[in-house]
């Protein structure tokens, strides 16, 4: 179990990004300096369960805000899927944005698929995708989900609809269990957290999701830190146990109440 906060110690930062850095296209305030901060002490590595995007992509979006992220620091649940895929030789029906395809080219499609993958596939969520989907999962395929958020804060600042509420749907209708491969995902945390070299008990995740960030990283050893800007919602940390690690207003405050633990 994580420490008391009295005793904690930090020796490595995972950071959502979406929310936390950044929201739509520009970065949130001060967010920029105080990651600089953070690097200069700590090792940090970066978890988003955004799938409307290439890791490609969205590395080139953060450079355009100053935010300096290399591929290799940077874990998204499709380069997961795809190595479990390669690694198990099996076909899969892709449910997912057109812009993420680059990062699933290559994995065969099948007939029938041996999964179907769904991540945020966003106006590509319609009737005929979906039964198609379900077809294949009442024929055999297993389930895949790329995440399972309910919602994001989107460019206009209003949230919208995330994958989530898709991949349940696709439950309910199928019976089908889905596997989540981005957060909450224990093997997600525990791949970022081998390319810090970096135990559980020592390392904090930071987000605005109480549940994919927070809880579960908590879940799985780890303390959580929750900010209150991107998709928060007033009182959600009352939603969760236990309750976070600490709560927060936003990434500056974060930064500073790490380095006050940093070990």
């Amino acid at each position: 179990m994580p420490a008391t906060v009295q005793t904690l110690v930090i020796r490595g930062v995972l950071l959502d990004i979406g929310g936390v850095l950044y929201v739509g296209e520009r970065a949130l305030p001060g967010a920029v300096g105080a990651l600089a901060r953070l690097r200069a002490a700590l090792p940090v590595r970066f978890l988003t369960n955004t799938t409307r995007s290439s890791r490609r992509t969205i590395c080139t979006r953060l450079a355009a805000m100053d935010i300096e992220v290399a591929a290799g620091e940077l874990f998204v649940p499709a380069t997961a899927v795809r190595a479990h895929l390669t690694a198990q030789g099996m076909s899969a029906h892709l449910l997912v944005h057109p812009a993420l395809r680059e990062d699933l080219a290559g994995i065969p499609a099948g007939t029938p698929p041996a999964a179907v993958v769904v991540g945020d596939a966003g106006e590509a969520f319609d009737y005929a995708s979906l039964n198609t989907a379900f077809r294949h999962l009442v024929a055999g395929a297993e389930l895949f989900a790329l995440a399972a958020n309910r919602s994001f804060r989107d460019a206009d600042g209003g949230l919208s609809l995330d994958a989530g509420p898709f991949v349940h749907a696709l439950e309910y209708a199928s019976g089908c269990r889905a596997r989540v491969f981005g957060k909450p995902s224990p093997d997600f945390y525990a791949s970022a957290l081998r390319s810090l070299g970096c135990a559980a008990g020592v390392a904090i995740m930071v987000g605005d999701d109480v549940e994919a960030d927070v809880a579960g990283a908590m879940a799985g050893g780890m303390h959580g830190l929750l900010v209150r800007t991107g998709k928060y919602v007033a009182g959600a940390e009352a939603t969760i146990a236990p309750a976070p690690t600490m709560v927060v207003e936003d990434f500056p405050a974060a930064v500073d109440w790490i380095l006050a633990h940093a070990g």
